[in-house]
């Protein structure tokens, strides 16, 4: 649009430019017409030079070109006014408006030309006596209104064709956009809807590249779902296939670990295969879970209205003889009313008590894992009007900066996480849970100053 109105304001001088060249154009044949007219007379009356000779040529040169202007006038070579007609009549005394520059220009052997803001043209040419010099100078005025008019006609359809083409372009660039950034809007939902693993069909009804693309997509998004779903299927069976034999395994082990008394290192070896196999066990029972996540919608999770500060109040209690070991102190900070009521706020946020617990307990259960002995393990619970907030704050290794991100991937552990056993698992559990209650978890933490873990749900 900027450079259509640049490209109409150069087409509106251009018409003014070329009307006016135009114009002086047809003034200059006028003007020389008008001179062999006023040549002619004097070539008739021819003498040596004399006052009453000088007002018989005025007076035939104006009565022959009386009529060839709205005003005719006739000047000497001192810039004299020597005779004046007006529309056709010859006005012996008169004192019309007179341009000295244009006249001097004239007699300086150019033509000259004013226009006035009534639209009259002065036109002003040279007249040479039959010694080539520059004797009078004849002027007439033009009336060219008609001129202006017509121009502000010219413009007028200038414009008006100029503003419907711009609305025009302007209808078809909307239409086209829409258009163009409709089926983009299309598959940059498909993209986003695949990064959450949430397959659906992609179809546009083009034949162009957007329509190839979408098909490309659409293929690409059966071709995930079926490997995801087949990854899925894969590892549920798998771990239902192994526990029963790694309960077999187990029960073996413990059994040989109790009935050793007498070979130390053979114990050992047999409290060893023990502790491995519980581990087994627990990454097996965490693989169901995430398989059971994998398959459940949130609808069939059991979500019920749980409250908070007794929930969290039997984690910690649950998870006291571990810390007490290590010589941990779990310290809990509950939501209160005020300090005129010392009575703890009822906190409500709709989720399974189940597995709320869990993710609750395996937070708190890793900030146990990697703290110092005789640390302290602070659980706080806040609230908002819409939020419930709860934070579990340790003094342990903590965890760099470009791990923050990749700790809450399935199966990635921290490369300062060999301190403690893990399945790297434990986290993208804890993800889950909490996203499917529509929260999220947030996780702050320095190398060798400790990590605080935030659970952030909607209040109930």
């Amino acid at each position: 649009m900027l450079s259509f109105g640049i490209i109409i304001f150069a087409i509106n001088k251009a018409i003014d430019y070329y009307s006016f060249v135009t114009i002086e154009k047809q003034m200059m044949e006028k003007a020389d017409l008008s001179e062999l007219s006023f040549r002619e007379v004097l070539s008739q009356h021819r003498s040596s030079s004399g006052e009453p000779q000088t007002k018989e040529i005025v007076r035939l040169a104006l009565e022959k070109l009386k009529a060839s202007g709205k005003e005719v006038r006739i000047y000497d070579s001192s810039s004299q006014l020597l005779g004046l007609a007006v529309d056709g009549i010859i006005i012996n005394e008169g004192k019309p408006i007179v341009f000295a520059k244009n006249i001097d220009k004239a007699l300086g052997g150019s033509y000259a030309y004013t226009v006035t803001e009534d639209h009259l043209l002065y036109f002003a040419t040279p007249i040479q006596d039959q010694y080539y010099q520059n004797a009078y100078v004849y002027e007439f005025v033009e009336d060219i209104s008609y001129f202006y008019t017509m121009m502000d006609q010219i413009r007028y359809i200038l414009f008006a064709g100029a503003g419907g083409f711009i609305v025009l372009i302007t209808l078809s660039s909307l239409w086209i956009a829409r258009n163009t950034t409709k089926p983009v809007k299309v598959l940059l939902g498909a993209v986003q809807s695949f990064s959450r693993q949430e397959f659906r069909r992609v179809h546009l009804k083009r034949k162009d590249e957007l329509g190839m693309l979408a098909e490309g997509l659409d293929q690409m998004g059966k071709q995930l779902h079926d490997y995801i779903q087949y990854q899925k299927q894969f590892v549920s069976n798998v771990s239902h296939e192994l526990k029963t034999p790694l309960a077999a395994i187990r029960g073996f082990s413990q059994y040989l670990y109790e009935e050793e008394t007498e070979d130390k290192q053979l114990h050992k070896i047999y409290a060893h295969l023990l502790q491995e196999s519980d581990r087994l066990t627990r990454l097996i029972n965490e693989l169901l879970l995430l398989s059971r996540f994998d398959k459940a919608g949130s609808d069939e999770l059991e979500v019920e209205r749980t409250e908070m500060n007794e929930l969290i109040q039997q984690v910690v209690i649950n998870m006291g003889a571990k810390a007490k070991e290590k010589g941990i102190a779990i310290i809990i900070n509950r939501a209160e009313e005020g300090p005129q009521d010392e009575s703890i706020t009822k906190i409500y946020a709709n989720v399974n008590p189940m597995l709320m617990s869990h993710a609750v307990a395996n937070l708190v259960d890793n900030a146990i894992k990697y703290s110092d002995n005789t640390s302290q393990i602070e659980v706080q619970i806040e609230h908002t009007s819409s939020e419930v907030v709860i934070r579990i704050c340790d003094q342990g290794i903590g965890i760099a900066g470009d791990e923050l991100e990749r700790v809450q991937e399935r199966f990635y552990r921290a490369k300062n996480a060999n301190t403690a056993n893990g399945s790297g698992l434990g986290l993208s559990i804890c993800k889950e849970i909490v996203a499917r209650f529509n929260g999220y978890i947030d996780i702050e933490s320095q190398l060798g100053e400790g990590t605080t873990v935030t659970i952030v749900l909607p209040r109930s």
